[in-house]
């Protein structure tokens, strides 16, 4: 079946390893658009009631994946949405081809050395990091970058600040549209 939506209406979908800045880039290429944000792990903890760690513990990691699935599937044929979907979503073949094929895809790369930085402000909140060393964090974080690689564009986020990246996506878009 043949998508219909034009450039201009289809949404955008942020991917990434998780803590790159996919929600807080998505915020505010929403804002400047005049676009809904949509962060797919929120979307589901408003569902569950709970944060992503316990729905990982109490409902395990295949509910969870499969929750996830059928949001992003709903978003994604949605028009003029900003989807951030969680650094883990990409894994699913499903997801990577209805994101491919029904929106605009853009991977927020950062080097591993400067997400280091951020370690330590997101490890607490993301299941797939817990109990795990930082050599195991390092492996698991070069092993997602080939599932990243499917995208339309590539935003290199190293030493830019959120404004600069989302004025570049937006500049993107611009370009793209004409």
């Amino acid at each position: 079946m043949e998508n219909k939506m034009s450039l201009k209406e289809k949404s955008l979908v942020f991917i990434g390893f998780m803590g790159v800045g996919k929600t807080t880039i998505g915020e505010l290429v929403a804002e400047k658009l005049n676009r809904d944000f949509i962060d797919i792990d929120r979307e589901i903890e408003k569902e569950y009631g709970m944060p992503t760690t316990e729905i990982f513990k109490t409902f395990g990691e295949k509910e969870f994946r499969a929750n996830e699935k059928a949001v992003i599937q709903s978003y994604s044929k949605q028009k003029s949405k900003i989807i951030s979907v969680g650094g883990g979503a990409f894994l699913q073949e499903e997801i990577r081809s209805i994101c491919l094929e029904n929106c605009i895809v853009f991977f927020l790369d950062l080097s591993f050395e400067l997400w280091k930085e951020r370690m330590n402000l997101i490890i607490d909140t993301r299941p797939v990091l817990q109990g795990r060393n930082i050599e195991e964090i390092e492996e698991l974080f070069h092993s997602r970058q080939e599932i990243y690689s499917s995208h339309h564009f590539k935003v290199i986020t190293d030493n830019k600040n959120e404004e600069e990246v989302a004025n570049y996506i937006i500049e993107c878009l611009t370009k793209e549209s004409e």
